[in-house]
C-alpha cells in the first residue's frame, strides 16, 4: 500500500490518540493495547507497527505545539504536513482537552516522594532521533506558526512541581553519596537555590564520590523522558563555564512511583539542541 496516509486514516488515528491522551491527562485507566486493536479494525490496510509509528508521529507534533504526549509513544518527527494540520485543528476545537491539559500542568505538588532504590530511579538519557526531521528541516523556529498556549512552558513555571523535583533530587543525592560510603559528603549536599538564591545557574551543590563539586540544575516534568525542558541564558552560560562540574538532572514521570531521572553532564550546548524561544527587546 502507498505509504501516504489518507485524510480519513489520519483522522481516525488522531481521534484514537486524543482519546488516550485525555484519559492520561485526567489520570483515568488506559489500556493502549485495546485502543490499538480497535484502531486496527478501522484501518485494515495498516499494521500494528504502522499505527504505533503514527502515534509516535502525533507525539512529535504535540511537542512542537507545546503539549505533553501520551507516555509510551516516543516522539518520531518524520511526519506528513497533513498530520500536523489535523492535530492542530483538533487541539483548537477540543475544549475538553484544553481544560484537561491546563489542569494537569497547573496541578500543585504537595510533597516530594522518597527516592527508594536508586538503581530503579536513575536511568540512561534517552537517545536523540538521528533520522530526518521533516518539520525542523522545512520550518525554522521563527517561522513556525504561533501557538496560543505552550503547556510545556506552563508546566515549567509550576513552582510547586519545580520545588518538589529539587527536594526529590536532594534526597537522591544524599542516598547516592551515602550508598557510596561518603556520608560526610552526603551531609554537605546543599539546596543552594534556597540558601543562596536562584541566580546561580544551578539548584543543588552536591559532590562526586572523590569530593569534587557537582553542580546540579533540576528540571522536572510529569511527562515522558523526551519532553523538552527550558533553560535560562544564565544556566547555559554556567554550564559552559563550569562544564566539568555541571549536570542537568531531568526528572520525568514525576507522578509515577517512583519518578525517573536521567543526567546530562557538561555544557548544555553539547548535550541538547537549543532553540531560541524568547527575545529581550529594548526601545530603539
Amino acid at each position: 500500500m502507498n505509504e501516504d496516509w489518507s485524510p480519513a486514516e489520519v483522522e481516525a488515528t488522531v481521534s484514537d490518540y486524543f482519546a488516550m491522551f485525555t484519559k492520561e491527562l485526567r489520570g483515568e485507566p488506559l489500556n493502549k493495547a485495546d485502543h490499538n486493536r480497535q484502531l486496527l479494525a478501522l484501518l485494515p490496510c495498516r499494521s500494528r507497527g504502522a499505527i504505533e509509528f503514527k502515534h509516535a508521529n502525533i507525539s512529535a507534533v504535540l511537542i512542537e505545539l507545546g503539549h505533553p504526549y501520551v507516555d509510551g509513544y516516543k516522539p518520531r518527527s518524520n511526519y506528513q504536513d497533513l498530520l500536523r494540520k489535523i492535530v492542530a485543528d483538533r487541539i483548537a476545537a477540543n475544549t475538553s482537552l484544553q481544560i484537561a491539559t491546563h489542569m494537569a500542568v497547573e496541578q500543585p505538588v504537595r510533597s516530594a516522594p522518597a527516592p527508594g532504590d536508586l538503581a530503579e530511579i536513575i536511568v540512561p538519557a534517552p537517545m536523540r532521533e538521528t533520522g530526518r526531521n521533516a518539520w525542523r528541516e522545512s520550518r525554522q523556529p521563527e517561522h513556525r506558526p504561533r501557538q496560543p498556549i505552550n503547556y510545556l512552558e506552563r508546566e515549567a513555571r509550576n513552582t510547586s512541581l519545580g520545588l518538589a523535583g529539587e527536594q526529590f533530587i536532594l534526597r537522591v543525592e544524599h542516598a547516592r553519596l551515602w550508598d557510596a560510603g561518603e556520608r560526610r559528603l552526603a551531609d554537605r549536599v546543599e539546596h543552594v537555590a534556597k540558601t543562596q538564591g536562584d541566580g546561580l545557574g544551578y539548584d543543588i551543590m552536591s559532590y562526586d564520590a572523590d569530593g569534587r563539586e557537582r553542580l546540579i540544575e533540576v528540571k522536572t516534568t510529569r511527562y515522558g523522558a523526551m519532553t523538552p525542558f527550558f533553560a535560562t541564558r544564565n544556566e547555559v552560560a554556567v554550564s559552559d563555564e563550569r562544564a566539568a562540574q555541571y549536570h542537568v538532572y531531568r526528572v520525568f514521570k514525576f507522578d509515577a512511583a517512583p519518578p525517573k531521572v536521567f543526567m546530562l553532564p557538561g555544557s548544555l550546548r553539547q548535550s541538547c539542541n537549543l532553540d531560541p524561544v524568547q527575545y529581550q527587546a529594548s526601545v530603539r
